[in-house]
């Protein structure tokens, strides 16, 4: 394939800000993020942003099928035209976030995902992949280093957060390479990291109700500089029937004056469990 700049000049594309479009240049890269992905032969991939199509044809001569999701329809032309040839690529003009990843296996086995996703709905992209995780084996995606950052962030550290503690709940990370910025046109003003997430059979800490455990999660770390006891008190889960929540904490073993940052993965699962009992028995 031509590089990507010579395609965006043969069909006039200007990259447009409001979806966040920067495009890899670069195509040693590109080549370096499918063979970090694992895909094989049998493998059903979905691509998130297909953009010029590049990617898409690499993953192609290494797949048996590609769907290749795009939402720009005048980026979609250009996949149509540059993948014409290509017989087992199936181009989709969608939104991802209304996409259904569980429409390509027919509900047998697992397919892969990757892409250099939009920066500006990053979160939301991974929030999806955790809501189809029993169908998914791995993502492989491109983030704003930042996020990645906070995707594979440990306890005790700033970055530590919501993401952090979901993604390692239900998946393990794996960090590919560092992206310069000068890798992409438009040129971002920061860098990126590419990271595999391998999707887990089961989830770390085996509980019921994956919803409790991102709502548990998500209200530990709304004021990150109360305590997890003072932040109980706001989740809408416990706010009508007002537990003692020192004594939940307590049953979950875990001090109610530490702050949510300091909470590993497998404790706001034990808590996420002692609340979703204390409910039943109500």
């Amino acid at each position: 394939m031509e590089s990507p700049l010579k395609t965006l000049r043969k069909y006039n594309i200007r990259p447009v800000k409001r979806l966040g479009q920067s495009f890899l240049v670069d195509n040693n890269i590109t080549c370096r993020i499918v063979e970090a992905s694992g895909i094989g032969g049998d493998d059903t991939v979905v691509e998130i942003g297909a953009g010029l199509g590049v990617m898409t044809a690499m993953i192609a001569a290494r797949a048996k099928r590609v769907i290749a999701l795009e939402i720009d329809p005048k980026l979609v032309d250009v996949l149509n035209e540059e993948l014409k040839t290509i017989s087992n690529v199936e181009i989709v003009h969608t939104d991802v976030l209304r996409y259904d990843f569980s429409s390509p296996s027919g509900g047998k086995g697992r397919i892969k995902v990757i892409g250099n996703i939009p920066y500006n709905v990053s979160s939301q992209i991974l929030f999806r992949m955790i809501e189809f995780m029993d169908h998914i084996s791995s993502a492989t995606f491109m983030f704003q280093k930042e996020v990645a950052d906070r995707v594979a962030s440990p306890p005790g550290t700033k970055e530590y957060g919501i993401l952090s503690v979901i993604i390692a709940m239900y998946a393990e990370i794996s960090k590919i390479m560092t992206v310069s910025s000068s890798c992409f046109y438009p040129k971002p003003k920061v860098d990126s990291t590419v990271l595999r997430i391998d999707m887990r059979k089961s989830p770390l800490f085996a509980f019921p109700g994956r919803a409790l455990f991102v709502e548990t999660v998500k209200a530990a770390f709304s004021q990150r500089r109360k305590t997890i006891a003072n932040n109980l008190k706001g989740m809408d889960a416990l706010r009508s029937k007002k537990p003692d929540i020192p004594m939940l904490l307590a049953e979950a073993g875990i001090d109610g004056q530490r702050r949510g940052e300091t909470l590993t993965v497998e404790e706001f699962g034990r808590l996420a469990e002692t609340i979703s009992l204390w409910r039943c028995s109500r």
